[in-house]
């Protein structure tokens, strides 16, 4: 890494399984996982902006690894220009490209919010596991974001009204073919975690807990039946509904209808978690959600994921740090952070490589 948060450079060889970074708050071992989260996925949980990823006083940053299998990712941020990013040297035209070498499941402590957060938290939880499936997913994100950052411009721009309904029809038929593809990878990705998450859920509850994922697009769609093998249906369907609410929209200056207004339900039997479930089954419940999208991302790729556990160690009470150690086991790349190592049990801390960060700057071992 050069000049990424608060690291003016560093380079680190691992060579163990399991990666243990230690360090106080604020010292930047979160900053080294979201570095790798962010080369793996082109994503960050922490952030939307890349600025805030590079140094303060620096231009550029610059993040890279070499993986297993020779690839070697690179990815640029700057300040001024946008990104740029490059495998084995050469410079891609499409970003996504550099998805899959380096497949990564990150579970934090912000992630404990997913059941009682807002609405947005689960959509991007949902769309960094689309993302691991279809790395396409990133430039489909990408399109559908700038649409309705633009379409919502024009809905308070005051055009005349002729060439106003011209432009939103225009911006309308794009939005309902994105959106579409959206909403389906979605609807998808949800219903292959269900079955993996339910038995997660049981086995963590002792059987004593049954859990349900159920996907609540932001349009008027038919999702609970099998989906269309076709996307015209939904692309229709959408387009209709987003010709609909123009004058609402138009009135209000946003728009309100498509993804961006998608829900994740997470359910407990019959209750919705968010206002019935305890804090204890709420932890548990997104333990199993995350175990599971570990599990799914390993069973298409046929290969672990690395794995990501930033601080949520301190997070979670002993019986679940176990389990979560004993799940994980022996068969995934780890890189754990923590303020220190309690939370470790001896054959964890054994069979591991240590470093300490201390105002991004890492020394190996305590």
């Amino acid at each position: 890494m050069r000049q990424f948060r608060n690291y003016g450079a560093l380079e680190l060889q691992l060579e163990a399984p399991r990666l243990l970074v230690i360090g106080g708050n604020g010292e930047g071992k979160s900053n080294l996982l979201e570095a790798v989260e962010l080369l793996g996925s082109l994503r960050s949980h922490r952030c939307s902006s890349d600025r805030d990823l590079i140094r303060q006083g620096q231009p550029a940053a610059c993040i890279a690894a070499g993986c297993s299998d020779g690839d070697r990712l690179e990815l640029e941020l700057r300040r001024q220009g946008g990104r740029q990013a490059r495998r084995n040297g050469r410079v891609l035209e499409r970003q996504h490209e550099l998805i899959g070498p380096l497949r990564c499941v990150g579970f934090s402590a912000l992630d404990l919010e997913l059941v009682r957060g807002e609405p947005a938290l689960r959509r991007q939880w949902l769309d960094r596991v689309v993302l691991q499936l279809e790395p396409v997913y990133a430039e489909l994100l990408s399109r559908y974001a700038r649409l309705l950052r633009q379409r919502s411009q024009l809905l308070r721009r005051g055009l005349g009204q002729g060439q106003l309904q011209d432009l939103l029809e225009a911006f309308d038929q794009q939005m309902a073919l994105v959106g579409t593809r959206l909403h389906r990878r979605r609807l998808r990705a949800l219903r292959r975690l269900q079955p993996l998450a339910a038995q997660w859920q049981e086995r963590l509850s002792s059987g004593r807990e049954l859990l349900r994922l159920r996907y609540q697009p932001g349009a008027s769609l038919e999702v609970e039946g099998p989906e269309p093998e076709q996307e015209a249906p939904w692309r229709d369907s959408l387009l209709e509904q987003l010709r609909a609410q123009r004058p609402e929209e138009l009135r209000l200056g946003q728009c309100s209808v498509g993804p961006h207004r998608d829900e994740v339900a997470l359910e407990l039997g019959d209750q919705p978690a968010r206002r019935y479930g305890s804090a204890g089954q709420q932890r548990t419940l997104v333990l199993a959600l995350k175990l599971a999208e570990l599990e799914l991302v390993q069973q298409l790729w046929g290969e672990p994921p690395l794995l990501l556990l930033d601080d949520v160690l301190a997070e979670l009470d002993p019986h679940r740090q176990q389990l979560l150690l004993e799940a994980v086991g022996e068969g995934h790349q780890c890189l754990v952070s923590a303020t220190h190592l309690g939370a470790f049990s001896g054959g964890w801390h054994q069979r591991s490589q240590l470093v300490t960060v201390e105002a991004g700057t890492l020394r190996l071992g305590q």
